[in-house]
């Protein structure tokens, strides 16, 4: 996968590669040591994201594990099969 800053990506749409739509990243949370990345923070989340009893943010924000991720662009493409 490239390399992109966290500028590029927060405010991106994150969909699912069937085209269902999620929200919008927020924030990213990752592994100060490591430098790892472990979740996108979405915010608006739409009804079908709240559905999937995914974790979430204290404040109510779906939390999508970063390893979901599988392509940015225009959009941040998850696979709904690696949200468990």
């Amino acid at each position: 996968m490239e390399r992109y800053s966290a500028r590029d990506i927060i405010g991106k749409t994150v969909v699912s590669k069937s085209g269902r739509k999620f929200g919008e990243v927020a924030d990213i949370i990752f592994e100060v040591r490591t430098g790892e990345l472990l979740h996108l923070v979405v915010r608006n989340p739409t009804p079908y994201a709240l559905s999937l009893d995914l974790e979430k943010t204290p404040q109510g924000e779906i939390l999508v594990p970063f390893t979901a991720v599988i392509a940015i662009g225009d959009f941040v493409i998850i696979s709904e099969e690696d949200l468990v």
